[in-house]
């Protein structure tokens, strides 16, 4: 199946210059999302993950139905503020200023096996920083996986793990 072939493409969203690839289209057909879960399972599976760790916010469409796919754990990765409990914050730097992301306390042991999980690998600052909070406490960060990669913004070099992508955009 060619995934990008449910891929909307949306110019100038959010602003102007800016092409949004919306995996809304491919969350709205059926067989098409079936395979598309399938496919990363596959993929990530050989990883062995203990747990998969989905970046806000379309990360959580990706990562909840690909765990339960795979009979393993889930987690949430949010910006700051927005998990209850005890959380582990962890600051990080941007092309145009600084985010904090977070976990909560107690959502990995160490040890445990995570993969990353997001809809989209840009330029890699987001899943670097999830990486590097996930080692923090203490977990193998075993790999990353994605719907989209846009590989002309070198995202991947970022990364010191395997990575997982279904569909590559090179411009």
């Amino acid at each position: 199946m060619n995934f990008k072939d449910h891929i909307r493409a949306i110019p100038d969203f959010p602003k102007p210059g800016i092409l949004f690839y919306d995996i809304s289209t491919l969350l709205a057909d059926g067989p098409a999302w079936r395979r598309a879960v399938e496919a990363l399972r596959q993929a990530i599976e050989p990883l062995r993950p203990d747990l998969l760790a989905g970046i806000e916010s379309r990360g959580f469409l990706v990562s909840a139905p690909l765990a339960y796919a795979m009979g393993c754990g889930f987690t949430m990765v949010r910006k700051i503020g927005k998990l209850p409990g005890a959380t582990i914050p962890f600051r990080y730097d941007l092309e145009y200023g600084s985010d904090t992301i977070e976990i909560q306390e107690d959502a990995v042991r160490p040890g445990q096996r995570v993969v990353v999980v997001d809809d989209l690998l840009a330029t890699g600052g987001t899943f670097a920083a999830s990486i590097a909070l996930f080692r923090q406490v203490g977990a193998v960060v075993a790999g990353v996986a994605c719907i989209i990669e846009l590989s002309f913004l070198n995202g991947r070099a970022r990364l010191d793990v395997p990575i997982t992508s279904l569909i590559a955009y090179d411009s």
